[in-house]
């Protein structure tokens, strides 16, 4: 996921919105092979276009288990000792 982010940072291009609009096309192949690219909006508020592998990693799709089995073994609480009792006091009265 570092890797992505570093990714995201250091988007490779930047292009203006009306020329990444013209040039689509352009803009889709070099995200594809040269990584990500920023679109920007009067040379303000932007956004980074990626490769849909790289968006499968970042939101944890390619990592999904595929079985609840699956993932509770790769579960980071592995091996934790959780005290899982529950209390046996008796529940209160309630007035209704």
């Amino acid at each position: 996921m570092a890797k992505i982010q570093n990714g995201l940072e250091r988007a490779r291009a930047t292009w203006q919105v009306q020329t990444a609009k013209a040039k689509f096309s352009e803009v889709f192949r070099r995200t594809r092979i040269e990584g990500p690219q920023r679109i920007t909006r009067q040379g303000k508020e932007g956004v980074i276009m990626i490769a849909e592998e790289q968006y499968d990693q970042l939101i944890g799709r390619s990592h999904r288990p595929t079985s609840l089995v699956k993932f509770f073994r790769e579960s980071p609480l592995v091996g934790v000792d959780l005290e899982l009792e529950r209390d046996r006091a008796p529940a209160r009265d309630v007035d209704l």
